[in-house]
């Protein structure tokens, strides 16, 4: 079984929003029952005490279920609960009249009055109010909670009750439904927009890998159109001249051999440079997005002078790290750190919210894990990933550092030293002039 921390950690936002709004609606009913019905009850009759008490607790149970079914409307679960609604305005004018009916006649200085007052304003703003719920139009709610008011004034004035008395009645359950009313329709939007702010934030997350695939598919249009068609033309030509047995048809054959070559380097530079991921841009975004998404991020080290080499796989690593935090789990904290120490780069990323992490066999089984240790072994490197002590989730990278290129030593050519007089001293101008070219014979035309 697991706990309930566990439970409320492991949901979304959306659903803590949701899952709270539920249990206030049904807190409500817990707080009408016992924070007015029962000091209702308390001041009334020995006889009245038992069917009162029934009915209060009966009227809460019935709006606390209503609230809930209205909601899971409003998500989209379920129809809306028409019936219901219906019973429970009947129910809540039922009990509201027999609370006015016990207030001008349930008796004379027991306290019955004191406390049926209650019941007949109470009542009245809690059921109307739940009902609320179901209603969108602010303009529709407050004539409810006007005619709820009317409806309680004028339902004192037929019992008995004084018109000073009735107005007051009256005018106190407008306040208490509008307040209830309000209260509904503040919950309502408040859930509405948390969803709403969710949808939006996958819908860019979709937006912003279209933007990409876009880009991309424009990138090969722009280096393979211009290419294709040379090919399709050349090909043509090439057909045609063979056709004709002309030899140039080998040579407009071979160019085309060559833009092919061409376009298959240009291809793989398009799809080399869409893979790349640069560490320190990767490292600016997780921290930029995290920080949107309500996550406190820390960045500890830099990649500057870091190779080139081991850069991508890094960032692809913070890059997959970072979408994780966001999709599972519900973080509060992530720290990333870099070190460079004994040859090799660590890359760590820690965030907290998930105590029951995976198990190693589920990780292993997670094709975005998989695809970063296949990224990883290219360079050498090794993934780890796992629950750590103290609730924390770590994801664990080493990269080992290229090792530096050595210059090769200058190699003396032995061949070409060869023994021979010392010349005698020369000034640097002289040392300066070049030898004169020999001239040749002027009979023979031999070079001497």
């Amino acid at each position: 079984m697991r706990r309930p921390g566990v439970w409320w950690r492991g949901k979304s936002t959306p659903a803590k929003v949701e899952t709270y709004t539920r249990w206030s609606f049904h807190f409500v009913a817990v707080v009408t029952i016992a924070g007015v019905g029962l000091p209702a009850v308390g001041q009334m009759g020995s006889r009245f005490v038992a069917p009162v008490l029934l009915a209060v607790c009966a009227h809460g149970v019935f709006c606390a279920l209503t609230a809930s079914r209205v909601l899971d409307w409003t998500r989209g679960s379920r129809e809306l609960p028409v019936r219901l609604l219906w019973s429970l305005g009947a129910v809540t004018a039922l009990l509201g009249v027999a609370a006015l009916v016990l207030f001008e006649r349930g008796g004379n200085g027991s306290g019955t009055e004191s406390g049926a007052a209650m019941l007949s304003v109470t009542v009245p703003s809690y059921g109307f109010g739940t009902i609320a719920l179901a209603i969108r139009d602010r303009g529709r709610t407050l004539v409810m909670a006007a005619g709820v008011a009317a409806g309680v004034a004028g339902v004192g004035l037929l019992v008995g009750l004084p018109a000073p008395a009735a107005l007051g009645e009256g005018g106190v359950t407008l306040v208490t439904t509008a307040l209830f009313a309000a209260t509904s329709h503040l919950s309502v939007w408040l859930l509405d927009t948390v969803y709403t702010l969710d949808e939006a934030r996958e819908t860019r997350g979709r937006l912003a890998v279209a933007e990409e695939r876009l880009r991309f598919g424009r990138d090969l249009h722009d280096v393979m159109g211009r290419n294709l068609a040379v090919i399709a033309l050349k090909s043509e030509l090439a057909v045609q001249l063979a056709r004709r047995g002309r030899p140039e048809a080998v040579d407009q054959m071979t160019e085309v051999q060559r833009i092919a070559q061409e376009s298959q380097r240009e291809v793989r530079e398009v799809v080399r440079g869409y893979r790349e991921a640069d560490l320190g841009n990767e490292l600016a975004g997780a921290q930029g997005v995290l920080t949107a998404a309500g996550i406190s991020c820390e960045i500890r080290g830099s990649a500057a002078g870091l190779p080139p080499q081991v850069q991508p796989p890094l960032g692809w690593v913070v890059r997959e790290a970072t979408t994780n935090v966001l999709r599972h789990g519900n973080a509060k904290r992530c720290t990333v750190s870099l070190l460079v120490a004994d040859g090799q780069v660590t890359l760590t990323v820690e965030n907290d919210g998930v105590p029951d992490g995976p198990s190693e066999s589920a990780l292993r089984r997670g094709s975005g894990l998989v695809g970063l240790r296949e990224r990883l072994t290219e360079v050498g490197g090794v993934l780890r990933a796992g629950p750590a002590e103290g609730g924390v989730f770590r994801l664990t990278a080493v990269v080992p550092l290229p090792a530096p290129s050595v210059p090769a030593p200058a190699v003396q050519d032995t061949h070409s030293r060869r023994t021979t007089p010392s010349a005698p001293h020369q000034s640097p101008r002289q040392a300066a002039q070049p030898d004169p070219e020999p001239e040749p014979d002027p009979v023979t035309g031999v070079t001497s």
